[in-house]
């Protein structure tokens, strides 16, 4: 598996994430949108953007880690955060790109300020599309 990012000349200059990316055919993960929840279902961080970004990211990872990938395989990410604040927008930004999954970052990405999301207090969602790695070939029998 092959993946390519890009900025084409004449599309304007990103923070840090490409405007195109191109993968070559394989296995594909689509993670349903990742909450700001703990194992037990509680939300996190209720009015802390912070705290729900953390727990947003490492719970991305570990869906990640469930299929083989981390953050470098992803392809296309969309955040949605509950603000129409841009100064709180570029903050989630520049938090989810100083978290462990900041790899995730540099690729096709799209954020978006919401007015509500499902779980109540609930202020960020992320959803991820990942190019999965190759499976190793079976040993030789």
């Amino acid at each position: 598996m092959m993946i390519s990012r890009s900025s084409p000349d004449g599309l304007h200059v990103t923070p840090g994430y490409h405007h195109v990316t191109v993968v070559s055919a394989g296995r594909t993960a689509y993670l349903a949108g990742q909450c700001p929840l703990d194992g037990t279902g509680d939300l996190v961080g209720p009015g802390d953007f912070g705290a729900q970004v953390e727990q947003v990211a490492a719970n991305t990872v570990v869906a990640l880690g469930s299929v083989g990938a981390g953050p470098e395989h992803v392809v296309r990410t969309v955040i949605y955060v509950v603000s129409a604040d841009r100064a709180v927008l570029a903050e989630v930004w520049r938090r989810f790109r100083a978290s462990p999954l900041a790899p995730a970052f540099t690729t096709a990405s799209t954020l978006l300020g919401v007015v509500q999301l499902g779980y109540p207090g609930q202020l960020i969602e992320l959803d991820v599309t990942a190019a999965l790695p190759d499976q190793p070939a079976p040993p030789p029998a």
